[in-house]
């Protein structure tokens, strides 16, 4: 990202203190939202999606203030389920067919009982991972988690160090994360990265790919930032829809060299979808590129305190279907109507850009939640590599601009609007 000033613009946003606006770093969440209705029935559409994968925030306690964090992590939710309830939930999502379960927070590891939970997950025949921004993760920790039973482990490494630093909110993080994701390595467990893209992290990414290889990783996530919690209150670190031009080539580089290094590159679900690259980043999924958003149809999103959401990054106020503290696992996720949406979306519930597109049947507008979090209504993605394609072709650009903050409390988002411009000589 050397063109139309934007090493001068990034330098300038690193040295720049982060945003204050009075909001609390870390705020204490609403208690769970309670005597949300559920329909009647079950529909046939509703018994044949069955979770696969659940994504489960087993507290908001967290020893971090990332920038990009959309739940605002930090203090522990003050409704927060008990041992005996987690337990209990375990039981629930195999006997409802869950394969894997990924323990995320917060910090998963500030939960005493974190093990005891790992510990029921195998016992019951699921997968057990976790995902850590690995600040506290010590070999004590690491060898705990390996006895317990778990497989894997990510750790977020978000740049190269003053980058990471900058975005995870403490000195030092950078360096915790090696030492974690080495702890890790030590006690015999598997260990993968996921990475944040944005404004920057993004021109650091080969660099950061060499350091993570040569630790010995399996695979490496890599998601989009968006304007979601701390996210939204720095829109300046966000990448633009026009950035997809100059990062999807980066990343079919990215492919390569994972390849030569037995690493798996597991583009997230926000990776906009069916550009010329879809096949060399996704061509080993079953259809050989991504489909439509599957937060409900076979992903799970649990909250700390019992919420159950289609998809863990979805926000709480308008996506939680039900808690488990009222009603059983199965029957939130067949009878809520948050978790049936993507069952029944259709492409006339797309708007924008993506209600005209080519493959608007098949893609549905791709990740809900950017979406949403975006605009404040899901059915239009604008970080999607086609679409900017197409824009370019017309010699225009889409920009994001924020026309409303954030509140500041777990789980928030501001509005976007779109602005169309001619796209200039460069992709600046």
């Amino acid at each position: 990202m050397t063109n139309g000033g934007r090493d001068d613009d990034r330098a300038q946003i690193l040295l720049r203190k982060r945003p204050q606006r009075g909001l609390p770093i870390a705020p204490v969440a609403s208690p769970a939202r309670l005597r949300l209705p559920l329909a009647d029935d079950a529909r046939p559409q509703d018994v044949r999606a069955r979770p696969i994968y659940a994504v489960w925030e087993v507290t908001l306690a967290c020893d971090l203030a990332c920038r990009h964090c959309g739940s605002r992590a930090g203090s522990a939710r003050p409704d927060e389920l008990t041992t005996a309830e987690c337990l209990n939930l375990v039981d629930q999502m195999a006997d409802l067919g869950v394969k894997e379960v990924t323990l995320i927070g917060g910090e998963a590891y500030l939960r005493d009982d974190w093990t005891e939970i790992v510990r029921a997950i195998r016992a019951r025949g699921m997968q057990s991972t976790m995902t850590t921004g690995g600040r506290g993760l010590t070999s004590a920790r690491a060898q705990a988690a390996a006895d317990a039973g778990l497989q894997s482990v990510s750790v977020s490494v978000d740049g190269l160090e003053a980058v990471h630093d900058r975005l995870r909110g403490v000195k030092g993080s950078h360096a915790a994360a090696f030492v974690a994701l080495r702890n890790l390595r030590d006690a015999g467990l598997k260990v993968s990265v996921n990475t944040q893209i944005n404004r920057l992290s993004m021109p650091e990414l080969f660099e950061l790919l060499e350091q993570i290889i040569a630790e010995g990783i399996h695979s490496w996530q890599i998601q989009l930032t968006v304007p979601m919690g701390r996210a939204a209150d720095e829109p300046e670190v966000l990448l633009q829809p026009y950035d997809m031009l100059e990062l999807f080539p980066l990343l079919a580089k990215f492919k390569a060299r994972c390849d030569e290094s037995n690493v798996r590159l597991w583009p997230g679900n926000n990776i906009g979808y069916f550009g010329p690259f879809e096949s060399t980043l996704r061509g080993t999924l079953p259809r050989g590129h991504m489909a439509s958003c599957g937060a409900g149809r076979a992903t799970l999103g649990i909250e700390a305190d019992g919420a159950i959401k289609g998809c863990p990054s979805l926000p709480t106020e308008a996506w939680v279907g039900g808690n488990v503290r009222e009603h059983s696992l199965r029957d939130i996720w067949e009878k809520a109507t948050p978790l049936r949406y993507t069952r029944d979306r259709t492409v006339d519930d797309l708007w924008g850009f993506c209600r005209t597109c080519y493959y608007a049947d098949e893609c549905r507008a791709g990740c809900t939640w950017t979406s949403f979090v975006t605009f404040g209504k899901p059915g239009n993605n604008p970080y999607c590599h086609h679409r900017a394609l197409e824009i370019d072709r017309t010699g225009q650009r889409e920009r994001l601009v924020q026309v409303e903050a954030a509140p500041g409390t777990p789980f928030d988002h501001g509005t976007f609007t779109l602005q169309l411009e001619p796209r200039g000589p460069t992709h600046a």
